[in-house]
């Protein structure tokens, strides 16, 4: 699904991501920023146009 996206969302910057040899862990802080300030600002669009 990523190979769609046409940037690297979920690999920015500030993502935290640490692999070891039996154990991996992924963070997406910089992503879940992202993605609450763009849902946030659509939201609040369609409050105040279909309000």
């Amino acid at each position: 699904f990523s190979d769609k996206i046409p940037f690297n969302l979920g690999r920015l910057p500030g993502d935290i991501a640490i692999q070891k040899e039996n154990f991996s862990f992924y963070f997406p802080i910089t992503t879940s920023i992202l993605l609450s300030i763009v849902l946030s600002m659509l939201f609040y669009l369609f409050d105040k146009f279909f309000r």
